[in-house]
């Protein structure tokens, strides 16, 4: 019988990784699938942006492998993982505060041939809070309209999985509430989603899967709801 399982759009398989000469990953595993938003959470130290930044080719995996679509792009640099189909938005330092809004969105289409307009009128919709600021320099942004140019930047090569690394930090409540209902909708146009989060009730809230870190290790995944439901994650990382 032919197997016609669908194969993930992002798969990080047994993944070792880390700083100097110490690992903080030990053999992680994670898959995206088309479509899908996976949440990451667990403690501080347990290896959550450390294993998005191996996956991006910031920090080169020591073992195991990436595949993206199918293709191993294990240490790809990041320049051509973009070209690849595979975004990145940091938890900090993810503009440029000295260039305008305009000029961070193109900078995130570098490598695109066409279609520049149609891509702004895009993010811009998503974001109408940058739509008449667009000639600003972006370190006059607040917290939260940085977060939103540095998704919308993001998008600009029109990725299949976007990496999100703490999209809700230090913003407000009523930010991150915005944030996150801009992070569903663009999942909800089919981009794969993967995303690291202390939030952990607002991530596995907005996701259909999750994976719970520990220590460099996978200590427990599954359905996002089985997760918000499971006491051993209430009592460690939902506070219930």
């Amino acid at each position: 019988m032919t197997d016609t399982k669908p194969v993930p759009v992002l798969e990080a398989k047994d993944i070792v990784a880390g700083y100097g000469e110490v690992d903080i990953l030990h053999g992680v595993s994670v898959t995206v699938h088309s479509g899908e938003m996976v949440a990451i959470i667990g403690p501080n130290g347990a290896g959550k942006s450390t294993l998005l930044r191996t996956i991006f080719g910031l920090l080169d995996a020591r073992g195991g492998q990436v595949r993206l679509k199918g293709e191993d792009i294990t240490n790809r640099a990041p320049d051509q993982l973009v070209l690849c189909g595979l975004s990145y938005v940091p938890q900090v330092d993810n503009v440029f505060p000295s260039l305008t809004i305009l000029e961070n969105l193109e900078m995130g289409a570098f490598v695109r041939q066409d279609g520049l307009a149609e891509r702004l009128d895009r993010v811009f919709s998503l974001f109408p809070d940058l739509t008449d600021r667009r000639g600003e320099k972006a370190g006059k942004l607040s917290g939260g309209q940085r977060q939103m140019l540095a998704l919308g930047r993001a998008l600009m090569l029109d990725p299949d999985v976007l990496l999100l690394d703490e999209p809700s930090a230090s913003l407000s409540p009523k930010m991150v509430e915005l944030i996150f209902d801009r992070i569903n909708l663009i999942n909800s146009e089919g981009t794969g989603i993967l995303l690291v989060e202390q939030n952990a009730n607002e991530a596995l809230s907005a996701c259909d899967r999750g994976y719970v870190l520990a220590m460099g290790e996978n200590r427990l995944e599954g359905e996002a709801k089985s997760l918000l439901d499971n006491e051993e994650v209430g009592k460690l990382y939902l506070g219930t």
